[in-house]
Protein backbone atom coordinates (compact mmCIF):
# COMPACT_ATOMS: atom_id res chain seq x y z
CA UNK A 1 0.00 0.00 0.00
CA UNK A 2 2.81 2.43 0.90
CA UNK A 3 4.59 1.63 -2.37
CA UNK A 4 1.37 2.33 -4.32
CA UNK A 5 0.93 5.71 -2.59
CA UNK A 6 4.56 6.62 -3.25
CA UNK A 7 4.17 5.77 -6.96
CA UNK A 8 0.95 7.83 -7.17
CA UNK A 9 2.62 10.84 -5.53
CA UNK A 10 5.58 10.62 -7.92
CA UNK A 11 3.27 10.32 -10.95
CA UNK A 12 1.27 13.35 -9.72
CA UNK A 13 4.41 15.44 -9.29
CA UNK A 14 5.64 14.46 -12.75
CA UNK A 15 2.30 15.41 -14.35
CA UNK A 16 2.26 18.79 -12.55
CA UNK A 17 5.76 19.60 -13.81
CA UNK A 18 4.65 19.29 -17.43
CA UNK A 19 1.43 21.29 -17.11
CA UNK A 20 1.54 24.56 -19.05
CA UNK A 21 1.79 27.66 -16.88
CA UNK A 22 -1.51 29.46 -16.39
CA UNK A 23 -1.34 32.99 -17.71
CA UNK A 24 -2.03 35.76 -15.24
CA UNK A 25 -2.11 39.50 -15.74
CA UNK A 26 0.79 41.60 -14.52
CA UNK A 27 -0.43 43.29 -11.37
CA UNK A 28 0.87 46.58 -10.01
CA UNK A 29 0.56 48.48 -6.73
CA UNK A 30 -1.04 51.90 -6.60
CA UNK A 31 2.31 53.37 -5.58
CA UNK A 32 3.81 52.27 -8.92
CA UNK A 33 1.21 53.89 -11.17
CA UNK A 34 2.66 57.40 -11.23
CA UNK A 35 6.08 56.27 -12.46
CA UNK A 36 4.50 53.76 -14.87
CA UNK A 37 2.35 56.52 -16.38
CA UNK A 38 5.46 58.66 -16.89
CA UNK A 39 7.06 55.83 -18.86
CA UNK A 40 3.97 54.93 -20.88
CA UNK A 41 0.48 56.36 -20.53
CA UNK A 42 -2.18 53.66 -20.27
CA UNK A 43 -5.62 53.25 -18.75
CA UNK A 44 -5.72 51.50 -15.37
CA UNK A 45 -8.01 48.59 -14.55
CA UNK A 46 -8.72 48.14 -10.84
CA UNK A 47 -10.36 44.91 -9.69
CA UNK A 48 -11.95 45.48 -6.27
CA UNK A 49 -12.70 42.30 -4.36
CA UNK A 50 -12.68 40.62 -0.96
CA UNK A 51 -11.31 37.29 0.22
CA UNK A 52 -14.78 36.00 1.12
CA UNK A 53 -16.54 36.91 -2.16
CA UNK A 54 -17.13 33.77 -4.23
CA UNK A 55 -17.77 35.72 -7.45
CA UNK A 56 -14.49 37.57 -6.93
CA UNK A 57 -12.67 34.27 -6.52
CA UNK A 58 -14.37 32.88 -9.59
CA UNK A 59 -13.24 35.85 -11.67
CA UNK A 60 -9.67 35.48 -10.39
CA UNK A 61 -9.65 31.78 -11.31
CA UNK A 62 -11.36 32.06 -14.68
CA UNK A 63 -11.78 35.54 -16.17
CA UNK A 64 -8.33 36.79 -15.18
CA UNK A 65 -6.67 33.62 -16.45
CA UNK A 66 -8.20 33.82 -19.90
CA UNK A 67 -5.51 34.19 -22.55
CA UNK A 68 -7.21 37.08 -24.37
CA UNK A 69 -7.95 38.99 -21.14
CA UNK A 70 -4.38 38.55 -19.91
CA UNK A 71 -2.96 39.68 -23.26
CA UNK A 72 -5.12 42.83 -23.34
CA UNK A 73 -4.36 43.72 -19.71
CA UNK A 74 -0.62 43.16 -20.10
CA UNK A 75 -0.20 45.09 -23.35
CA UNK A 76 -2.66 47.97 -23.08
CA UNK A 77 -3.46 48.58 -19.41
CA UNK A 78 -1.99 48.75 -15.93
CA UNK A 79 -3.83 46.26 -13.73
CA UNK A 80 -4.34 46.51 -9.97
CA UNK A 81 -5.96 44.02 -7.59
CA UNK A 82 -7.49 45.88 -4.63
CA UNK A 83 -8.68 43.96 -1.59
CA UNK A 84 -11.53 46.13 -0.29
CA UNK A 85 -10.63 45.06 3.25
CA UNK A 86 -6.93 45.95 2.97
CA UNK A 87 -5.76 47.29 6.33
CA UNK A 88 -2.62 49.10 5.13
CA UNK A 89 -2.73 52.74 4.08
CA UNK A 90 -2.51 53.32 0.34
CA UNK A 91 -1.12 56.49 -1.19
CA UNK A 92 -2.69 57.23 -4.55
CA UNK A 93 -2.98 60.32 -6.69
CA UNK A 94 -1.82 62.69 -3.94
CA UNK A 95 -4.02 61.26 -1.17
CA UNK A 96 -3.59 58.69 1.57
CA UNK A 97 -6.49 56.27 1.89
CA UNK A 98 -7.03 54.21 5.02
CA UNK A 99 -8.94 51.20 6.26
CA UNK A 100 -12.13 52.24 8.01
CA UNK A 101 -13.60 49.80 10.55
CA UNK A 102 -17.36 49.45 10.22
CA UNK A 103 -18.07 46.94 12.98
CA UNK A 104 -16.63 44.15 15.05
CA UNK A 105 -13.81 42.78 12.86
CA UNK A 106 -15.23 44.28 9.68
CA UNK A 107 -14.41 47.31 7.62
CA UNK A 108 -13.68 48.70 4.21
CA UNK A 109 -10.77 50.56 2.68
CA UNK A 110 -11.49 54.17 1.72
CA UNK A 111 -9.88 53.67 -1.69
CA UNK A 112 -12.22 50.77 -2.45
CA UNK A 113 -15.15 53.03 -1.64
CA UNK A 114 -13.72 55.88 -3.70
CA UNK A 115 -13.07 53.79 -6.81
CA UNK A 116 -15.74 51.14 -6.50
CA UNK A 117 -18.93 52.83 -5.36
CA UNK A 118 -21.53 52.66 -8.12
CA UNK A 119 -24.64 54.76 -7.44
CA UNK A 120 -23.41 55.27 -3.87
CA UNK A 121 -23.08 51.54 -3.19
CA UNK A 122 -20.03 49.28 -3.08
CA UNK A 123 -20.54 45.67 -4.13
CA UNK A 124 -18.12 42.88 -4.94
CA UNK A 125 -16.60 42.34 -7.35
CA UNK A 126 -16.34 45.79 -8.91
CA UNK A 127 -14.20 46.72 -11.87
CA UNK A 128 -13.13 50.36 -12.25
CA UNK A 129 -11.33 51.66 -15.30
CA UNK A 130 -9.34 54.86 -14.95
CA UNK A 131 -7.84 56.95 -17.72
CA UNK A 132 -4.16 57.96 -17.65
CA UNK A 133 -5.12 61.02 -15.54
CA UNK A 134 -6.55 58.63 -12.91
CA UNK A 135 -10.16 59.66 -13.54
CA UNK A 136 -12.86 56.99 -13.45
CA UNK A 137 -14.13 56.40 -16.98
CA UNK A 138 -16.05 53.18 -16.39
CA UNK A 139 -17.33 51.08 -13.49
CA UNK A 140 -19.02 47.70 -13.40
CA UNK A 141 -20.40 46.06 -10.28
CA UNK A 142 -20.73 42.30 -10.54
CA UNK A 143 -19.22 39.27 -12.22
CA UNK A 144 -17.77 39.56 -15.73
CA UNK A 145 -16.99 36.56 -17.90
CA UNK A 146 -13.78 36.47 -19.92
CA UNK A 147 -15.72 37.24 -23.09
CA UNK A 148 -17.49 40.21 -21.49
CA UNK A 149 -14.27 41.60 -20.04
CA UNK A 150 -12.37 41.12 -23.32
CA UNK A 151 -15.07 43.06 -25.15
CA UNK A 152 -15.02 45.83 -22.54
CA UNK A 153 -11.22 46.11 -22.59
CA UNK A 154 -11.14 46.22 -26.39
CA UNK A 155 -13.71 49.05 -26.37
CA UNK A 156 -11.80 51.04 -23.75
CA UNK A 157 -8.55 50.51 -25.65
CA UNK A 158 -10.12 51.70 -28.89
CA UNK A 159 -11.70 54.76 -27.22
CA UNK A 160 -8.43 55.73 -25.48
CA UNK A 161 -6.50 55.57 -28.77
CA UNK A 162 -8.67 58.30 -30.32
Amino acid sequence: MKRFLLVMVLVGITILQFQPAVAQPNSFAFGQLESLQKAERRPVVVFISTDWCRYCSRMKLSTFRDEQVVKLLNTSFYFVFLNAEEKNDISFHGHTFRYRPTGNGTGVHELAEQLGSVDGRLSYPTLSVLNAEMEIIYQHGGYLSAKELSTLLALVKKEQQK
